[in-house]
């Protein structure tokens, strides 16, 4: 399906890889899944059908740091009438399981995403490819069922206080090769703005502990990212973010990729993260005053 690396520059402030690019990699290993479906142009210009992602949930096992070695596995959990639910997951050379995709994504025409049955060869081909999915790839923290109608608008971030942490263009860069955003520029740019949500709600244990770290980072253990459009060069996007709740170990955070002109949403998250000691690389416990900071600014409401 897949193998590759982790190279110096896709990894963060953190030291590992970021998120943009395990999303990127997991796209990757999803054409190699479509190829072994019987698509093999699904994801390129002079295919006439493609796979439109409707509904990602990734669970993140293992960091990778520069120069780690990774690869692919997965295959088919089930096909509808003209959508599937497929599963990518990224290992270290070794085999151990480093972060999963289960993929829910639909059939459609190329040109303009309207939906069609799945042909009777690839789901000859999909038969092989079935797969159970595995306890580490099953949702921990989230909840996916099936979602009725988005809470993501312009008008209800603004009503509620959400923090605006991206507000930008999307460029010909970020585009696929049939001219819509990929769907790691979403997370990417979700990334780079997270630091205005956290700003100095990111302390760890209590600053008189002498365990204290010191230096703090965060990183996200789950995420589900529902996409509900796919803007294009020169359209406009807002991201916009809150807290929904916390626990000792981890917060609960809701982003939201807007369009400032017209308040319909391209993209909706729900993510799960941690506090995390950059040094011993594990995770610390959010201190009681952090906590408390986290509740008091919980926005009531928030979700997909």
């Amino acid at each position: 399906m897949w193998s590759g690396g982790v190279n110096t520059w896709e990894c963060d402030e953190m030291g590992h890889l970021n998120v943009r690019f395990w999303v990127a990699k997991a796209m990757e290993a999803l054409a190699g899944l479509t190829r072994l479906m019987g698509m093999p142009d699904a994801f390129a210009r002079s295919g006439g059908a493609t796979l439109v992602i409707r509904d990602l949930h990734m669970r993140f096992l293992r960091e990778a740091r520069a120069g780690a070695c990774l690869w692919a596995s997965g295959g088919v959990v089930a096909l509808g009438e003209t959508d599937a639910d497929l599963l990518v997951v990224l290992r270290h050379a070794d085999g151990t399981p480093a972060a999963t995709f289960r993929i829910r994504a639909g059939h459609a025409t190329a040109s303009d995403l309207r939906p069609f049955p799945w042909p009777g060869r690839i789901r000859a081909a999909s038969s092989a490819l079935a797969i159970e999915v595995p306890d580490f790839a099953a949702p921990r923290s989230i909840d996916l069922s099936p979602l009725e109608e988005t809470r993501a608008s312009l008008a209800f971030a603004e009503s509620h206080g959400m923090t605006r942490i991206g507000l930008g263009t999307v460029r010909a860069d970020e585009l696929d090769v049939f001219g819509r955003m990929r769907p790691e520029v979403f997370i990417g740019r979700v990334s780079d703005g997270v630091g205005r949500l956290f700003g100095p709600t990111r302390p760890g244990p209590d600053a008189a502990s002498s365990e204290t770290p010191l230096r703090i980072g965060g990183a996200v253990l789950e995420y589900r990212v529902i996409h509900h459009g796919w803007p294009v060069a020169g359209e406009h996007v807002e991201v916009r973010s809150g807290f929904a709740d916390c626990t000792a170990r981890t917060r609960r955070v809701f982003h939201w990729m807007l369009d400032p002109v017209s308040g319909r949403p391209w993209a909706s998250a729900e993510a799960v993260v941690i506090s995390f000691d950059l040094d011993a690389r594990k995770v610390v416990d959010i201190s009681e005053a952090a906590q408390a900071e986290y509740r008091r600014l919980a926005i009531p409401g928030l979700g997909l």
